[in-house]
Parts: structure tokens; C-alpha cells; sequence
């Protein structure tokens, strides 16, 4: 009888280990799959190609950028404003994100980091800032899009005026 419940014991541990390093070469996979996206998304973004931009994004998207209004609701809205955004700028817009933080649990994760921005305006002003961001991701069908999002940049309260000379 002993060495049976051993043998069950060993036998209980190493399906253990199996499920929970499978269950960590997924969520790696998924981890992969999300970074891979931020990829693609900056070099949609580099490129000024909205299809390719809002394909990162649900329908649904809800988000939360640094211009107004407060929120946008759904990917046409949050298409207008990359739309308008981009306006903005002639010549090459650069963008990096030289790390995201990336956790991952079933169906759900999030990503937060710092991005940075670089390009010329129309009027000819130099931009060159870092902004803040966080995404919920969620998978849908196989793919990760992102359901919301919220990007910011820090306020000096006692000028109400956005801080766009600060670097990590």
C-alpha cells in the first residue's frame, strides 16, 4: 500500500509539473503574441497606415488618449483621433517603447510602459516627449486586440500645463 500512494504521489507531481509548464509555455506564447503586436504597431504607426494601426484594436475599443474629448468610444472614433493626430505632423513621426510590461492571465492581459515621441509638426515645432501608457488586452477568436486603452502624459498641477520636457 505504501509503495502504491508513493507511486501516485510521483505520478500526481509529474502531470503537475507537465500542466503547470505547459500552462507557462502558453501564457510565454501569449506574452510573445502581445509584444509582436506593439511591433507592428509601431511600425503601422511610423508608416501613417491606419488599417494597420486599428487592427491592434477591438470594435469596442474605449480609450482614453491625451487630447480631447475625454473618452473614445469604438474603433471609428479612436480612428479619427490617430486620423487627426497624424495631421499633425509632416515628414517622418518616430516612435519607440523600450519596454512594456506585459501580464497575462486566460482570455485577459494587460501592458503598461513609457513611449517616446519624435517628429515636426505642420508648423514646423520639434516634438520630442515621452507619454504613458496601459492597454487591456483581451483575446477574441484566437487574436489579442486591445479593448482599452489610456494614454497620458504627467500635469504640473499648479500650472495645469502638461509636461512634455520630462524623460525616465
Amino acid at each position: 500500500m505504501r509503495a502504491m500512494h508513493k507511486f501516485l504521489c510521483a505520478s500526481l507531481m509529474l502531470l503537475a509539473g507537465c500542466h503547470a509548464h505547459h500552462a507557462s509555455s502558453n501564457a510565454r506564447k501569449d506574452v510573445d503574441a502581445i509584444k509582436a503586436k506593439y511591433t507592428a504597431w509601431k511600425h503601422a504607426f511610423e508608416a501613417r497606415d491606419l488599417n494597420a494601426i486599428m487592427a491592434l484594436y477591438s470594435p469596442q475599443i474605449d480609450a482614453y488618449d491625451m487630447v480631447p474629448p475625454l473618452q473614445f468610444n469604438g474603433s471609428d472614433a479612436y480612428r479619427k483621433d490617430y486620423e487627426s493626430f497624424l495631421a499633425q505632423f509632416k515628414g517622418p513621426v518616430r516612435v519607440s517603447i523600450p519596454h512594456v510590461h506585459i501580464e497575462q492571465s486566460g482570455p485577459v492581459a494587460y501592458a503598461f510602459g513609457l513611449e517616446h515621441l519624435r517628429g515636426t509638426m505642420t508648423d514646423g515645432t520639434q516634438v520630442d516627449m515621452w507619454l504613458r501608457f496601459t492597454d487591456g488586452w483581451k483575446r477574441q477568436n484566437g487574436q489579442w486586440l486591445v479593448e482599452h486603452e489610456h494614454v497620458s502624459v504627467p500635469v504640473d498641477m499648479a500650472t495645469g500645463k502638461a509636461r512634455l520636457d520630462l524623460t525616465p
